[in-house]
C-alpha cells in the first residue's frame, strides 16, 4: 500500500472547498487554524470570514481594541484563543515588522502556537516538510496501523509525530497535511465511520481487528465541575442595565456579564431568592427561567438562574441595552438578552 499517494488521491476526489484553503498566506491560514482548535469548521468558517473582513491585514488586527477582537469571537468559546490571537497579532507587527516568521522552529516562538499549529502554518505557507499531527491524525493513524498506544500520554505523540513524518511526501507536505486532516474529518470520523467505502479498509488494522471503537487510546478522563451561577439583572429607573467586566482569569476573562452570585453547591431558588433580597433589597424582584440553564463547557457545567432587580432609583454605572449589546459577553448571556430584552 502507498498509503500518501492513496490518501492524496481520495483527498482531490472529495476535499471540501474551503477559503482558508485557497491561498498560502500565512496570516489568513493563522487565523483558520486558531479559530478552528476546538471548533467545527461549519461554525467556524463564518468567524473566520468575520475576522477577515474586520481585519484584512495582520497589522489591522494588532491595531484593534481587544473588545472588538472578543466581540466578533463571541459563541466561539475557549476565550483565551481570541487573546492569544490579539497579542500575536502585535508581537508579528511590532517583532516582526509585520511579517510572519517563515519557519516551524520561529513560529513556534508565537503565543498560541503550538505544534500543531506552527506544523499547519509553516506547510501551507511555506511547504515546509513537517507533519501535522492532531485529534484527527492520531484517529486516522492509530486505526489504519494499528497502533493502540495512549494518546493522553506525552511521549505516545511522539510517535505519531514520528510516523506521519515518514508518511509525509518531500514534495507535497501541504498536500499530504491537508488530505491526512480532512480524511479525519470527513471519512474517518470519531463515530461510526462509514468503513466499507473507505479506500483503506483492506488495509486497516482496526477494520480488520473490530476495534474501530477503540482506536484511538485515550484513558485520561477529563473532570467537569459544577458550578451555580444566579445572575442578577440589576435594572434602574431608566431600565439600565449594571454590567461588569470579569477579571477572575478563569472562564470568560474580560468578558462581560450581569452581577454574579455564585454557589459552590446547588440551592434551592427559595433560598437564593432570600439572598438576594437580604443583600440586594431590590424593590421588585422577578425569576426569569424556574428551569435551570445548564450551559456546558469542555471542562464544567454551569447551571445557571437569571433574576431582574428593579430599582426605582438612577444608577450611574448602568447602561442602555444597546450598549450592552455592544460589549463582547458570553454567549449563554447574549443568548438571554436577545431573548428577554430586544
Amino acid at each position: 500500500m502507498n498509503f500518501s499517494k492513496t490518501l492524496i488521491a481520495w483527498y482531490l476526489q472529495n476535499k471540501r472547498e474551503l477559503p482558508w484553503r485557497e491561498t498560502n498566506n500565512p496570516y489568513h491560514i493563522w487565523l483558520s487554524e486558531i479559530i478552528l482548535q476546538q471548533t467545527r469548521v461549519a461554525q467556524g468558517k463564518p468567524y473566520y470570514e468575520a475576522f477577515v473582513t474586520a481585519f484584512p491585514t495582520v497589522n489591522d488586527l494588532a491595531a484593534a481594541t481587544e473588545e472588538h477582537v472578543l466581540k466578533l469571537w463571541q459563541g466561539l468559546g475557549y476565550y483565551s484563543r481570541a487573546r492569544n490571537l490579539h497579542a500575536t497579532a502585535k508581537t508579528i507587527v511590532n517583532d516582526w515588522n509585520g511579517f510572519f516568521p517563515t519557519t516551524y522552529n520561529q513560529l513556534l516562538s508565537l503565543k498560541g502556537v503550538g505544534e500543531y499549529t506552527a506544523a499547519a502554518i509553516a506547510s501551507f505557507s511555506y511547504n515546509e516538510t513537517i507533519a501535522v499531527v492532531d485529534g484527527n491524525v492520531f484517529r486516522v493513524l492509530s486505526r489504519i496501523f494499528g497502533i493502540e498506544l495512549d494518546i493522553a500520554l506525552g511521549r505516545t505523540k511522539k510517535e505519531f509525530q514520528k510516523l506521519a513524518q515518514e508518511l509525509l511526501p518531500l514534495d507535497a507536505p501541504a498536500l499530504f497535511n491537508q488530505a491526512m486532516m480532512e480524511f479525519g474529518a470527513l471519512q474517518c470520523v470519531p463515530k461510526s465511520p462509514d468503513c466499507l467505502s473507505c479506500v483503506f479498509k483492506t488495509n486497516c488494522y482496526a477494520f480488520e481487528k473490530n476495534k474501530i471503537d477503540v482506536l484511538p487510546v485515550k484513558t485520561k478522563k477529563l473532570k467537569v465541575k459544577a458550578r451555580y451561577f444566579n445572575y442578577l439583572i440589576i435594572k434602574d429607573s431608566n431600565e439600565n442595565i449594571v454590567v461588569s467586566k470579569r477579571e477572575d482569569k478563569g472562564i470568560w476573562y474580560n468578558l462581560y456579564e450581569f452581577t454574579l452570585l455564585e454557589h459552590s453547591h446547588k440551592k434551592s431558588l427559595q433560598e437564593v431568592v432570600e439572598e438576594i433580597q437580604i443583600t440586594y433589597n431590590p424593590t421588585t424582584l422577578v425569576l426569569k427561567n424556574e428551569k435551570t440553564l445548564v450551559h456546558k463547557l469542555s471542562h464544567q457545567h454551569l447551571y445557571i438562574h437569571f433574576f431582574e432587580l428593579q430599582y426605582n432609583n438612577v444608577i450611574q454605572e448602568a447602561l442602555p441595552v444597546d450598549d450592552v449589546m455592544q460589549l463582547p459577553m458570553p454567549i449563554v448571556i447574549h443568548n438571554f438578552m436577545v431573548s428577554n430584552y430586544l
